[in-house]
């Protein structure tokens, strides 16, 4: 046994970094390599408030700018100790709209010793839009990026968008265009949006919406909810419920809550402002739903970058792929589940929708990544990775399925307190569905030993036989897994289903 380099990233692919250089804050994010669900290695944001004062003196903050160039070091260095292959360095409200937002950029480009992309508001719209198509599998609505400084809307319906707007509608420029004052930011917010036209096509549809305050939002509502799963991407609020939240912050009604100490101060008094640009757009659109991303303009940037086919990959399947070539005794094994289970599913009166069959095959290909816990635990392990993984194109239900279907495949098919908190948050018909998942898995998993060449062999009929309903059909060449555990964990399944089953060699 020797020594060796860190297995516990991908081969074959090189770290990338995105410097983001926005009107409050700018950020560092270092990614594990340019890939269709890409994993983020570092991460490090600085407020600065470039644009603080913008809206009044038409210039950058001078203290602002020199604490962003003091960033900037750090971040080039910090870029090249994590061996970043490329920097991309993107600039948003603040730098296009400031009288001396081009000194800026000269001296940020000789510190960085790279070219800085200044993003116009239609290239940050387009760029927030490819963001929220990258992390949504087939996203339909308007996306809104809040910034400092402005507030880009655009278009979306599968992987075709429209053309992007921008209104100087931050969340730091309206709180200075307004003096610091609520009821006047909602009559400069709704005058600015009732401008919005394209928000007339978004009624009934997702209003998806990117950006730290309202993130921060989301975050918000959470905590005072008590929301069991901290997930950002995809956590998604009826519209009447969003609403109301929102007319809470701003009025200040649960402005003692605890939750609020969750908050950075530095946001806390921002919060208002973004709550109420986004209660006014949403006034405007009617949204059936507000979805909330932890994607936006760096992801959608190197999205950009992929070639045609690879934007074209699920990015679920994609990064569950990753997680089980990282962890799982045997990808390949996974990936015979994966396409076994959707072969054996009809045979208990499933059918399967779409959104249904990628989770299943997310389920799957991490049914193993918890191999090295120890056995007590190897359930609780894999409900905890994965619900709580960075996964993108998933839902809140769908994550608690596929973590609750790992669950039961290692603990069996029951609830305890463990379960509880994602069980709240799936559906009843997904709860169903994991533990029918968990039940398959249960039993092929003791023919296989987590091993591939055997789940392709083994298959469920309808039988003949007036006792039973279906079939486990097994090749008689391995008639000495034979045994009490097998017919245990049929059985088990068999009452779950309400189906008779038994085994047959054949």
């Amino acid at each position: 046994m020797t020594r060796s380099e860190a297995r516990g990233r991908l081969p074959g692919i090189a770290p990338v970094s995105v410097v983001d250089i926005g009107s409050n804050s700018i950020r560092l994010v270092v990614y594990e390599g340019l890939a269709r669900a890409p994993t983020v290695l570092f991460n490090e944001k600085v407020l600065c408030g470039l644009g603080k004062g913008l809206a009044t003196t038409g210039r950058m903050d001078q203290e602002g700018v020199e604490r962003a160039l003091l960033a900037l070091r750090r971040f080039n260095a910090l870029s090249k100790q994590a061996q970043a292959s490329r920097m991309y360095v993107l600039a948003t409200a603040a730098a296009r709209d400031a009288s001396n937002g081009a000194d800026f950029i000269a001296r940020a480009e000789a510190i960085l010793g790279h070219e800085i992309q200044v993003l116009s508001g239609e290239e940050e719209a387009l760029y927030s839009a490819l963001g929220i198509i990258s992390g949504f599998h087939y996203a339909d609505g308007i996306a809104g990026d809040l910034g400092g400084g402005s507030l880009e809307l655009i278009d979306i319906r599968g992987r075709e968008f429209g053309k992007g707007i921008t209104l100087p509608l931050g969340g730091l420029r309206l709180s200075e265009t307004v003096g610091g004052s609520l009821p006047k930011a909602r009559v400069h917010a709704k005058k600015l949006v009732a401008g919005a036209d394209l928000l007339q096509n978004g009624e009934g549809r997702t209003f998806y919406a990117v950006g730290g305050t309202w993130r921060n939002i989301a975050k918000l509502h959470m905590e005072i909810r008590k929301y069991p799963l901290h997930m950002m991407q995809g956590y998604e609020l009826p519209y009447d419920e969003i609403a109301f939240f929102l007319d809470e912050i701003i009025s200040g009604a649960n402005s003692r809550d605890p939750a609020w100490t969750t908050i950075s101060k530095n946001r806390r008094t921002l919060i208002p402002f973004g709550a109420v640009a986004l209660r006014e757009v949403i006034e405007v659109m009617k949204p059936k739903s507000v979805c909330f991303s932890a994607q936006g303009v760096r992801e959608g940037y190197l999205y950009s970058l992929l070639p045609d086919d690879e934007k074209a990959l699920d990015p679920l399947v994609e990064a569950a792929d990753e997680l089980a070539i990282l962890r799982a005794r045997s990808p390949e094994h996974a990936r015979e589940l994966a396409d076994w289970t959707g072969q054996m599913m009809p045979h208990f009166d499933v059918n399967e929708t779409e959104e249904d069959a990628r989770y299943r095959q997310a389920a799957c290909l991490l049914a193993d990544i918890s191999w090295r816990a120890h056995p007590d635990y190897r359930g609780l392990q894999a409900l905890n990775v994965i619900a709580h993984s960075s996964f993108v194109g998933i839902t809140h239900p769908g994550r608690a399925f596929i973590a609750l279907t790992n669950y039961y495949r290692f603990e069996g098919l029951y609830d305890d307190g463990r379960t509880g908190p994602l069980a709240a948050i799936a559906t009843e018909r997904l709860l169903e569905r994991a533990k029918l998942l968990g039940g398959m898995l249960r039993v092929v998993y003791l023919f296989s030993a987590s091993m591939p060449g055997v789940v392709h062999d083994l298959r469920f009929q309808r039988s003949t036989r007036p006792d039973v309903d279906l079939e486990f059909v097994v090749p008689h060449a391995y008639f000495d897994f034979a045994g009490e555990r097998l017919d245990g964990r049929l059985q088990q399944l068999a009452k779950l289903t309400g189906k008779r089953l038994s085994f047959r060699f054949e």
